[in-house]
């Protein structure tokens, strides 16, 4: 579950989480804009006190950015840190703050974001930083401006590492759609305040 919307953390996070984490959802996080870090510190301390695996999702393109999210990450004591291009002193930072990373792969814009580049060139990026030790993979698969259903089914299948599906799940035919490509993880965060699902 992402407390997010347009790539936002929504300003009343903590309110909506509380209403909320006694739901079966174990994963549960947010984007490094959008609340203060001493909000962010306490929602993450919060879910960590209800047993919940920390997730902090970054937006960010240039390898300062990255870094300072992962930083964040690190601040917060979150247990995973999805999203950045992948850059090695990342990789690096998340290594020695037992931070387990998840960047994003292609070629990615904007805020929301968008994802381009050929689905070979992205399962060779992830394989690639799987070999440099990365936990696995946020793919923007419903941001591609491609054939989202090919790439969904050629990444689950070539990338052999937890894959999470993230953004624009926002209908029940996409829901089915990740679940049948036994993706390890998927995020909702903006459905959830559309009231996509009811």
């Amino acid at each position: 579950v992402m407390l997010t919307h347009h790539d936002r953390t929504v300003s009343n996070a903590p309110a909506v989480y509380a209403s909320a984490w006694d739901s079966p959802a174990d994963y549960w996080g947010f984007k490094e804009v959008g609340l203060p870090l001493d909000q962010m510190k306490a929602l993450y301390a919060e879910m960590k006190s209800h047993g919940k695996t920390t997730v902090l999702e970054v937006v960010a393109y240039t390898e300062e950015e990255c870094l300072q999210g992962a930083q964040i990450a690190a601040a917060c004591g979150c247990d995973i840190l999805m999203g950045t291009m992948f850059f090695d002193s990342v990789n690096n930072f998340c290594n020695e703050n037992h931070l387990k990373y998840m960047p994003f792969v292609g070629t990615i814009t904007g805020r929301p974001s968008v994802l381009e580049g050929t689905i070979d060139e992205m399962i060779q990026q992830a394989n690639a930083y799987l070999q440099k030790g990365v936990y696995g993979i946020d793919l923007l698969a419903y941001r591609y401006t491609g054939n989202v259903s090919e790439l969904i089914r050629r990444f689950t299948r070539s990338v052999d590492a937890p894959v999470c599906l993230a953004g624009s799940i926002d209908s029940f035919s996409r829901l089915d759609e990740v679940r049948a490509a036994g993706a390890w993880a998927f995020t909702i965060g903006g459905a959830f305040f559309e009231g996509k699902f009811g």
